[in-house]
């Protein structure tokens, strides 16, 4: 019965050691896999390929074709090549050169022309901690904030054919189901709904939209004129 015993505390003590290992792995996985992904969001490499009205991308340039624009917003770490896929979820896991990547890109809606014309544009990005993508938007929330943050800038085209002014004016929490918000033949209702606000203009809308942290069905939208330079 000793011998019995003993051998259960030695498979005991094993199993034991077995779970500890199995934990010990998962928790550096975990590690890792944060550390991956906020190296990605936080990799601004690109930037050196971010065209303007004087200067054009580099004819290298490793950001695909599907590049339609950038967007900067100032005094936040928003500044992003635009893509703009087939649909809205090529670029949620792939990044500005085409590779995987959990952090994704900032796309524009599929639905949207790819040089900003239309009335109302949307543009998406991934909630990223430390204001990375567009993490930095949740601050607008923030009225005080709003009010001193309102600009950025717009650059169309891959070569920075034309250059936009942003002026921030509204940001809101909202469901990621409102057809009003999301929706881009929703517009006229939307633009009732700003009007009602107090926002009359005739101005293009842009609006960049991001996760509200963990909340998978609630969305920060900030909202912005498009003005000419």
């Amino acid at each position: 019965m000793k011998k019995f015993w003993k051998i259960m505390n030695i498979v005991y003590e094993k199993i034991i050691m077995v779970v500890f290992v199995v934990i010990l792995l998962i928790v550096m996985y975990a590690a890792y896999d944060t550390w991956y992904v906020y190296d990605h969001a936080s990799d601004d490499s690109y930037r050196r390929f971010r065209p303007d009205s004087v200067n054009a991308a580099e004819i290298d340039s490793p950001i695909t074709s599907d590049m339609v624009g950038w967007i900067v917003v100032d005094d936040t770490n928003i500044d992003y090549p635009v893509m703009q896929g087939y649909d809205n979820s090529q670029y949620l896991n792939l990044d500005p050169y085409g590779e995987y990547s959990l952090s994704g890109s900032i796309f524009l809606d599929s639905r949207n022309s790819s040089d900003f014309t239309d009335p109302y544009s949307i543009i998406y990005g991934h909630h990223m901690e430390y204001g990375k993508m567009f993490g930095a938007i949740d601050d607008y929330l923030d009225d005080q904030y709003l009010s001193s943050h309102r600009t950025g800038t717009l650059i169309v085209g891959r070569n920075g054919e034309k250059t936009y002014r942003l002026e921030i004016f509204y940001a809101m929490s909202t469901d990621a189901r409102n057809e009003m918000v999301f929706d881009t033949t929703h517009y006229e209702e939307l633009r009732q709904f700003l009007e009602n606000a107090g926002f009359v203009r005739d101005d293009r809308i842009l609006c960049l939209s991001t996760c509200a942290g963990d909340i998978s069905s609630t969305r920060t939208v900030v909202f912005a004129y498009i003005l000419e330079n």
